[in-house]
């Protein structure tokens, strides 16, 4: 039995699927609302009540996108070579590639009206903070957490439209390898942490723990966090 349900998802993929062909054929200009309504058979505000606005259309396409270039994959899963170093650089070499490999949902997702991150940009931030974490667990960060999630999410962006930038045939695939090397000597260690070692590397392991420490009340935790961060933006000369 079908049900009102069933026919409401397949107008939204039927409308998902319009935009993305769109996408690839035409390119990012070509997804607009009235063009996308009229390749899915559908009236304009059947998308607005589906997706609530163009940036709603914008990111199920996204999703969509992303999720039939992962299926199509073999993704390796966090930690699963046991070295977190490796993890990353594997993790950035798969998102250049679907950079480079869908340059018009790169051009789209930049477009959004809102100005806010889309929902594709956070789950891979996501990702990319559980990487950041086993580092710093592992003693390897130099820098906080978060300073280290930007720096790699702020330049993988920036190697994508750079090379997106460049006629195809003259892109210089090296620069991806060579700017992730940039990053990854401004943030790592040199070694793991071991007691003998820097003290910033030292606070960066050791706020990693915190919330895990025991037998520590809120406001002791809520402290030491405080000492922790003053020490990894004023530290001692």
């Amino acid at each position: 039995m079908v049900t009102t349900q069933d026919t409401r998802d397949d107008v939204r993929a039927g409308i998902v699927a319009a935009a993305t062909q769109l996408l690839r054929e035409k390119g990012a200009n070509a997804v607009t609302t009235r063009a996308v309504a009229q390749a899915a058979g559908v009236q304009a505000p059947t998308i607005y009540r589906l997706f609530g606005d163009k940036d709603g259309l914008i990111d199920a396409v996204a999703e969509h996108v992303m999720t039939t270039y992962v299926s199509g994959k073999s993704v390796t899963a966090d930690g699963a070579t046991g070295d977190p170093v490796a993890d990353l650089r594997a993790g950035w070499r798969a998102h250049v590639e679907f950079g480079l490999t869908n340059p018009e949902l790169y051009a789209l997702i930049a477009t959004r009206g809102s100005g806010a991150p889309s929902p594709a940009t956070i789950a891979g931030l996501d990702v990319l903070r559980r990487r950041v974490r086993r580092l710093a667990a592992a003693g390897l960060l130099r820098v906080d957490e978060e300073r280290a999630l930007m720096m790699i999410h702020s330049a993988g962006n920036g190697t994508i439209l750079t090379l997106l930038g460049m006629p195809a045939d003259q892109r210089d695939l090296d620069l991806s390898e060579a700017m992730l090397d940039a990053v990854l000597t401004s943030i790592l260690a040199t070694t793991p942490v071991t007691p003998d070692t820097t003290t910033n590397a030292v606070a960066v392991t050791f706020a990693t723990v915190l919330p895990d420490l025991p037998g520590l009340t809120d406001a002791e935790r809520a402290l030491m966090a405080e000492w922790l961060h003053r020490s990894l933006t004023h530290p001692t000369p």
